[in-house]
Parts: structure tokens; sequence; C-alpha cells
């Protein structure tokens, strides 16, 4: 007896039922991408809820998003960084250096609206410095002129503070970090407005559309006349520049410049980039989802200390973080290759 041969009608149907299993497939990958962080945020927020008391009070609530306020502000420029495929570990000595800048022309008697400004001018600069380096110096990666910036800015930092906090500032500069307006922490306030800006910059302008181009493929982007080295200077400055914001909202908060503010710092952006849904890889990533990714930081440290899990404990826990979230990243990528394979 010869075994039955599948007809043409059995093998249409056969990749019709395909066809369906792979967009059922898509449509669910879609939906984890879009909504999988705010998800794994609202079930961490429930399991520490149930696990401390403490959690889901108003003050500990305003807690997190007041200390989240800074991290939030780096992540949103690593995401315009990672966006290009690129990476800025400078942010963290950024902030440092910044703030004891801060904290020293505060304490001459400069205005804070002029150290606000001159600040955030200082940061611009130096991120700025790391895309000239990039750019014009056609270095083969960003990971070595912001390296260089790294230590840079960390080692004037301490020259320049001898090693030690700044204290005892101007009452009216604490606003910016632990002041209010309309009962709403002004931190909160200020990274609102900042998403608000970037999510309008990125989605709205031919920049930050040039800015995914570049990301996705900067040999294409170059060839349909993208101004790449420009947009790449811009990025980094605009890096800079959210640092030195992070700096203002941290030595408002502090009441203090501390040259050795943002250790690490630039480690905690990239684990909230990536966890709100950006790719290592380039040319995706969200504002929105690079706040939540913050927050979900936020509110992992914040969990640990209600549950007195050590520091050192704490360390290990976000450096898993990390990697984990990395690995997803890569599972992503080499999903969205196989995908490509198949449609050709």
């Amino acid at each position: 007896m010869h075994p039955r041969t599948a007809s043409p009608r059995d093998e249409s149907f056969s990749a019709a039922e395909e066809r369906q299993r792979n967009a059922a497939r898509e449509a669910i990958g879609a939906l984890l991408r879009r909504f999988g962080p705010l998800l794994g945020l609202i079930l961490m927020s429930a399991a520490l809820s149930v696990l401390s008391p403490y959690f889901l009070t108003f003050d500990n609530l305003i807690n997190v998003f007041r200390q989240s306020a800074v991290n939030a502000l780096l992540a949103l420029g690593q995401l315009i960084v990672i966006i290009t495929a690129g990476i800025d570990l400078s942010i963290g000595s950024i902030l440092g250096l910044t703030s004891v800048l801060a904290a020293m022309m505060l304490k001459s008697g400069l205005a804070p609206e002029l150290v606000i400004i001159a600040s955030i001018g200082v940061g611009t600069g130096l991120g700025l410095t790391n895309g000239l380096l990039l750019t014009k110096l056609r270095l083969p990666h960003p990971f070595i002129p912001t390296l260089g910036m790294m230590n840079v800015a960390r080692g004037l930092a301490l020259v320049i503070s001898g090693g030690f906090p700044i204290s005892e500032l101007p009452g009216r500069f604490r606003f910016w970090g632990a002041g209010t307006i309309a009962f709403i922490p002004t931190p909160v306030v200020v990274v609102l407005i900042v998403y608000g800006l970037f999510h309008l910059f990125l989605s709205r302008t031919t920049i930050g559309r040039d800015i995914y181009a570049i990301g996705g493929n900067p040999q294409a982007a170059r060839l349909s006349g993208i101004p790449v080295d420009r947009r790449l200077t811009l990025v980094y400055a605009l890096s800079g520049a959210l640092a030195a914001v992070g700096a203002i909202v941290l030595t408002g908060r502090m009441n203090s410049g501390f040259p050795l503010a943002g250790v690490g710092a630039e480690l905690d952006a990239i684990a909230a980039v990536i966890i709100g849904g950006a790719s290592f890889f380039g040319g995706v990533g969200t504002v929105w989802g690079t706040l939540i990714g913050a927050l979900i930081m936020g509110v992992l440290r914040n969990g640990l200390n209600l549950l007195n899990v050590s520091a050192y404990w704490q360390t290990v826990v976000i450096g898993v973080v990390i990697v984990v979230a990395v690995w997803i990243d890569v599972l992503r990528q080499r999903a969205m290759e196989k995908r490509k394979l198949h449609s050709v």
C-alpha cells in the first residue's frame, strides 16, 4: 500500500496555516515589545506591595519618583545615543563634574538661573567634545572617546573639589531637586517636560527620523544624503546636556555638589534603555519605553531597600538584570533577522 502524497490543496492549506501562525506570533511579539515593560513594572509593583506593607504608600511612591528622576534623564540621553547604535560611558562623570561646578558657582554668589544655564552649557560642551572626537578623528567606536571623557570628567571633578563634597548651597536652588509644583515633585515635572519635548523631537522632526535611520543602517543613511557626522555630534551633545540637567536635579535634591556623584550611573541608564525596549543594535527605541525602564530600575532598587537586601547584593541583582535585558535584546534581534530571511 503506497503512502498518501500531499495534494496541492493540502499544501496550500498548510501554507495558509503557517502564515496565520506567523502572523499571530508577530502580533504577540509586537504587543510584548510595546507593552511588555509596562506589564513588567505592574507585576513588579504588585509583588513588592505584597512583600512589603510600606511599598504602596504615598510617601514611598513619591520617593521612588524623585529618586528615579536623575536616572530617567541620563537614560534619555543614553537612548538617543543607543538608537544610533552607539554608547555613552561618560554621562555619570559629566553629571559629577557638572554637579561640582554648579555647587561652586552657587557658592560664589551666582544666581541659580545663571548656574542652570552655565551647567547645561558645560554638559553640552563635554558631550559635543565626545561627538567631535568620534566623527572628526574617525575613531572606530564611541566606546573610546566616551571612555576617555569618563576619566577626564571624573578626574577634573576630583581635582576641582579636592575630593570633598561642596555643601551649604543657597536654599533657592533646592527647588529643582526637592521642591514641588502643585504638590508634584519638581524633578517629576522636569522629567515629564523633557520627555515630552524629546518625544516630539524624535517622532515629529526630520532630525529625529535621521537618528533612527542612522541606527538602522548608517551606510544607507549616508547614501540617502543624511549628514551622519553632524547628527552623531548633535546626539552626543544632547546626551551631555541631559546629564547636566540630571546634575541640577541631583545637586538640588542633595543640596551639595558631589565629585563622585554618578559613579556607575551609566550602567543604570543603559539598563533602563534596554529594559524599555530599545535595541543595542540601533534603530529601535522609544522615549516612553525608556521612562518605564527607568521606573522599573527605581522600583527595583526601592523594593530591595524595603526588603533589607544589602547594597552588595543589590549590585549583584542589578548586574543580573542588565545581562538578562541585553540577552533578551539579542534574542529579539535574532528573531527579527530570521523573519527577514523568511520574508525574502
